[in-house]
This record gives C-alpha cells, sequence and structure tokens, in this order.
C-alpha cells in the first residue's frame, strides 16, 4: 500500500482534482437519503470529496488514519475531522444516518472489519455508500489496459461486488442502490502508467517482481502518444442500508 502521509501533499493533483471529487460527491449524494442528518466519510483523505459532500441539513465529518491526510482535511472541513482507523471509530453506536467509503475498500483485505463498524455506527435505516470493483472499473479497454489486464486479479479484489455484498449482509446491510461517476483527468497515459507502476501505485493488484516491473514499463514506454490521456474511467458505488 502506499505511504499517505508522503501521499498527502500532492494526493489531489494526481487524483483528478476537483473535477474528479465533484462527481463522486453527486454521485454519492444521490444515494444518501434526503432525511439524512448526519455522514461520516470514511477514508477521508484530504477531504477534497467530503467537502463538496453538502446539503442543507446534512452535518458531514471526515476520518483518515494518515496523520497528513487528518491534517490536511482538518483545513476543508475544520472541526469536523479526526483521525482514526475505519476499523475502530471513536463514535458510539447508532449515531449516524450515513457512511461513505470512496476508494477505500480495495486498498485493504479487512473489508468486512470496516463493514462491520460502519454497520455499527450506523442507526437502523441508515446507509453506507461505497465504491466497487475500483481497480477493474480502470480497464476501458485501452492499449494501455491491454498490457495491464493479464496483471490485474478482479477476481480476488477485496471491494468486488459479489465479496462485499455477501460481508455486508453478514452485518445487517442490505443492499440499497446503486450509482456511478466519471473519473475525471484518471485517463491514463503510457508515460503516466509507467511512472506509477515504478512508484508502486498499482500495489493493490500489481503482484510481480522488479523486473517484471521493468518489463511491463518498457512495453508501456513503446506504445504510441505517451502523454495523450485515454478515456477516463467510470467508477460505480453501492449503498446498503442497515436493517431495523
Amino acid at each position: 500500500m502506499l505511504d499517505y502521509e508522503t501521499e498527502a501533499a500532492h494526493y489531489d493533483e494526481t487524483r483528478g482534482g476537483v473535477p474528479r471529487a465533484g462527481a463522486a460527491a453527486a454521485a454519492v449524494l444521490t444515494l444518501v437519503p434526503p432525511a439524512a442528518r448526519t455522514l461520516l466519510d470514511l477514508a477521508c483523505g484530504t477531504g477534497l470529496v467530503t467537502e463538496r459532500l453538502t446539503r442543507p441539513g446534512l452535518r458531514v465529518l471526515g476520518a483518515d488514519a494518515a496523520h497528513a491526510m487528518a491534517r490536511t482535511a482538518a483545513g476543508r472541513l475544520p472541526g469536523r475531522t479526526v483521525r482514526a482507523d475505519a476499523r475502530r471509530l471513536p463514535l458510539p453506536g447508532a449515531s449516524l444516518d450515513a457512511v461513505t467509503a470512496v476508494w477505500l475498500l480495495h486498498l485493504v483485505p479487512f473489508t468486512g472489519e470496516v463493514l462491520a463498524e460502519a454497520a455499527r455506527v450506523l442507526r437502523p435505516g441508515g446507509v453506507l455508500v461505497t465504491t466497487v470493483d475500483k481497480d477493474a472499473c480502470h480497464d476501458v479497454g485501452s492499449d494501455v489496459d491491454a498490457l495491464l489486464r493479464p496483471h490485474r486479479t478482479p477476481a480476488t479484489a477485496h471491494d468486488r461486488t459479489g465479496r462485499v455484498d455477501a460481508l455486508a449482509a453478514a452485518h445487517g446491510l442490505v443492499p440499497a442502490g446503486t450509482a456511478a461517476f466519471t473519473g475525471h483527468g484518471q485517463g491514463a497515459t503510457p508515460e503516466a502508467a509507467a511512472r506509477r507502476l515504478r512508484a508502486g501505485h498499482y500495489a493493490s493488484w500489481f503482484r510481480g517482481d522488479a523486473a517484471a516491473v521493468e518489463t511491463l514499463a518498457r512495453a508501456l514506454a513503446a506504445l504510441p502518444g505517451q502523454t495523450a490521456p485515454r478515456p477516463a474511467p467510470t467508477y460505480r458505488l453501492r449503498a446498503y442500508t442497515r436493517a431495523d
């Protein structure tokens, strides 16, 4: 996994910035019930998405385990952020109307623990909204994807839909809707893909050794249009309601 303490300084500019954050927040809000009054954004990162989860009457909080991320988010959400592990939230049970987890579950093997904790802090009828199949969504059928695809492992991804559905059900979370949004600024280029590969940005799915990294990076470097973005991915969201 990446070191998010160091990633915080340049995270937004390398992840699609405001356009992607705005698209994510708008899609998330379509799945948050109009009556919701409290929402916790898990793994909120720099708070770029979190601060856009705005609606009259909705109080939004952010939590992140990385100190640098939480500190950056605090500048956007004064008095509404906390440094916390998504598996051990400093909140009482049944205290929230909504929990969101955008681009979290693909990173962690302890998906069930995160879902269990979300279920614990949700009130009956409360909703969890999370991204699913994140790495698979990046495959848009481009020439870059043709090289990366043999290394992707969607069948074992921590956030694959079937796995999240099953783990959610085990904690009393019932499917309640879906949404999608465009990953603005995330269209891959061969140059960026090779750079990110070497920097370990694909740790959630790439299992090759150093030699495999270099072989793949050289193949990416041979593609035409080294700095020309391929189509942006479309990310998927799933909502789950806590059963009464």
